[in-house]
């Protein structure tokens, strides 16, 4: 008998039609800034707590770090933050203005998710992104590059760039999620069908210290049983 041909293969089912876009533009009022003499110096040196030889942050007197949850409760403007990627891939911070806005800001952490992850379980988190001043100035989150440092040791840079399509996907999808943690399904050719997306969502206090340092401080869910994890850009 002859070879028979083998039967046609049907042509992989369409993906699934992406959401509609549905996140809006976010205000334009101006930052919250500390207005007291005695709140800017408290902020400015709450942005510095990272000291290692390799990190040029100075300390406050006597090397004493002050409590971050007493200095978030001082003051700053309440913003939603996400770290979200594959397991697998760099994490990423998105910071909106609130869950339906578009993110003013999303930073490409040198970081894997899955270490991150990690570090979150130990109870303490420091992220420090340190960039140089340059001319002509620009607002410090539109700074496109970042040496990063955790919990004082550096591990390489960070990247602000524009939100991509997977970025304001992820968004869209959590447009109604206010604070929590979890997965979703994945989009990525890298990753495969099966692959997921790790996201963490919380509130965070946004204080400004000065033009060239701010900070984020997460609002756990928990209260004061939660992970404590703090941001701080800055630069010097």
């Amino acid at each position: 008998m002859g070879d028979t041909a083998p039967p046609p293969t049907s042509p992989p089912p369409p993906p699934p039609p992406q959401a509609p876009l549905t996140l809006v533009q976010p205000s334009t009022k101006k930052k919250n800034k500390p207005t007291k003499v005695f709140r800017v110096f408290r902020n400015v040196f709450r942005s510095f707590p990272i000291i290692t030889p390799a990190c040029k942050l100075p300390s406050l007197p006597g090397g004493r770090l002050p409590d971050s949850k007493a200095v978030a409760a001082s003051g700053g403007s309440r913003v939603t933050g996400t770290l979200f990627g594959y397991r697998k891939g760099r994490v990423s911070l998105s910071i909106q203005e609130n869950s339906r806005t578009l993110p003013t800001a999303v930073v490409e952490l040198a970081m894997q998710t899955h270490v991150l992850q990690k570090e979150m379980t130990q109870g303490m988190v420091r992220i420090a992104l340190e960039c140089d001043k340059r001319a002509p100035p620009v607002e410090l989150l539109e700074e496109p590059l970042w040496t990063m440092f955790c919990n004082g040791k550096k591990i390489g840079y960070g990247v602000k760039r524009a939100a991509s399509e997977e970025d304001l996907h992820v968004m869209e999808v959590l447009k109604a999620v206010s604070m929590g943690a979890g997965v979703l399904p994945g989009r990525s050719e890298v990753e495969g069908p099966d692959g997921e997306v790790a996201y963490m969502r919380a509130h965070f206090d946004r204080v400004v210290g000065s033009k060239d340092s701010e900070t984020f401080y997460m609002l756990s869910p928990d209260g004061n049983n939660g992970p404590e994890l703090s941001i701080f850009f800055v630069r010097v």
